[in-house]
């Protein structure tokens, strides 16, 4: 669309020069008109040399894998309430917003959301131009916002539902990082013993006399792991690569990304956690959408879309299509043996006495509670079943190498005997 550069008098007598854009010269002063402004000139933007508020535009390589982080969004979302609820028109709105941002990313986007409104388009359907920005969740919400004429409030529930998303997001991460990042050096311990100490101890025992054949039994593993580690490490790494590659093409297929999803409800320790921040997720979204208004087929569809587990969202979509035929929604999630009694039950008493909403949002903090409680208990029982595995491997090594030694000094003891 071109861009066109225009001076006008606003209705306070004040003389505004801008850049828009517009199909034609024609559609932008009778647009300009009826926000009440009165045009002396329009005349086509220059490519170069204009001063526009736009941001430096990135490499395009770079820009495709930078992305907008949540925090970022609820932060645009609770500015972007305050001022709708101030007054401030919808252009302003996000003339400032995009003033004031610091994500090169949003900021572009921001301003794109500018252009669009100014000439005369949907926030909603302007923000669908960027899905990976904007999920439908976002879409969905704006534009009950827009149709419902309540769009500061469909902000303020994006801006805490996005946080307490960061915040779940958070609490997962945190309870990862400590089992991950100890699992890491244990294993980064166990290779150095293998692959460098290991070696010499077992040179130094042949240089003494000993035979690689007498040697006990748990030293003798211990010296084919070892072996196998420093000259054939490669057969691991391909290993792990095509193993690596194998499940990334079988979780890109349907059959493969459900599989996938199941194991992530079902693996053991970490199933639990992973079935209750989905639990939390469905909870928290269905609640966001059903209290701003949006019709309970098109949110069903849009919580589908975001619970990121396929098994999960052919549940809900199951009770979708129930719920069209007229059913109500608690017994086809009952059916799919995926969601808990006590949410059944609490969905079920929501939905008798019409306030669905409020009860999600009880399940959702619930679930809020229990994921606190499960990566609690998860640290404190990682804690000390890795340690034992650190201790037993390293026990291990530190007697195989031991054993030989034992030998020599016994039958350097014997031979010292016969002497006498």
């Amino acid at each position: 669309m071109p861009a066109f550069t225009f001076t006008a008098t606003a209705s306070d007598g004040k003389s505004v020069t801008n850049t828009s854009e517009a199909v034609s010269i024609s559609e932008l002063r009778q647009r300009l008109s009826q926000q009440g402004y009165t045009v002396k000139e329009i005349k086509p933007a220059k490519e170069k040399g204009l001063k526009t508020n736009m941001a430096v535009p990135m490499p395009a390589f770079l820009e495709r894998f930078q992305k907008v982080k949540l925090t970022e969004l609820s932060i645009f979302c609770r500015q972007f309430s305050t001022m709708i609820d101030a007054g401030v028109s919808l252009v302003r709105c996000l003339d400032v917003l995009g003033e004031q941002n610091s994500s090169p990313k949003l900021k572009k986007i921001i301003i794109d959301l500018k252009l669009e409104v100014e000439a005369g388009n949907m926030l909603s359907k302007a923000m669908s131009k960027y899905p990976g920005t904007f999920s439908n969740l976002f879409i969905g919400l704006i534009r009950a916002g827009e149709v419902g004429g309540v769009l500061e409030e469909s902000l303020q529930r994006l801006s805490t539902f996005l946080e307490k998303d960061v915040e779940l997001r958070r609490k997962v991460k945190a309870a990862l990082t400590y089992p991950v990042l100890v699992s890491v050096v244990a294993l980064g311990i166990v290779m150095f013993l293998t692959i460098f100490i290991v070696p010499q101890f077992l040179k130094m025992f042949i240089d003494l006399g000993l035979k690689a054949e007498d040697f006990p039994a748990m030293t003798m593993s211990l010296k084919l792991f070892s072996d196998f580690m420093v000259y054939k490490f490669y057969y691991v790494a391909m290993i792990v690569a095509a193993l690596w590659f194998a499940c990334k093409l079988f979780g890109r297929t349907k059959v493969g990304h459900r599989f996938f999803d199941l194991v992530k409800l079902k693996i053991p320790v970490f199933g639990k956690l992973n079935h209750k921040v989905a639990l939390a997720r469905f909870s928290r979204t269905l609640a966001t959408l059903l209290s701003s208004g949006v019709p309970i087929l098109q949110a069903l569809e849009t919580v589908a879309g975001t619970v990121s587990n396929d098994v999960l969202s052919d549940a809900i979509l199951d009770a979708r299509a129930r719920v069209r035929e007229g059913d109500t929604i608690s017994e086809p999630l009952y059916k799919s043996k995926m969601f808990p009694p006590m949410v059944i039950q609490m969905i079920s008493i929501g939905q008798e006495a019409g306030s669905l909403d409020t009860m999600l949002s009880k399940i959702a903090d619930f679930y809020d509670g229990e994921v606190d409680a499960a990566i609690a208990s998860l640290t404190a029982a990682i804690e000390p079943l890795l340690i034992v595995f650190l201790g037993v491997t390293v026990g291990y090594i530190v007697i195989a190498m031991f054993l030989p030694l034992v030998g020599l000094i016994q039958g350097l003891s014997g031979g010292g005997g016969d002497e006498e």
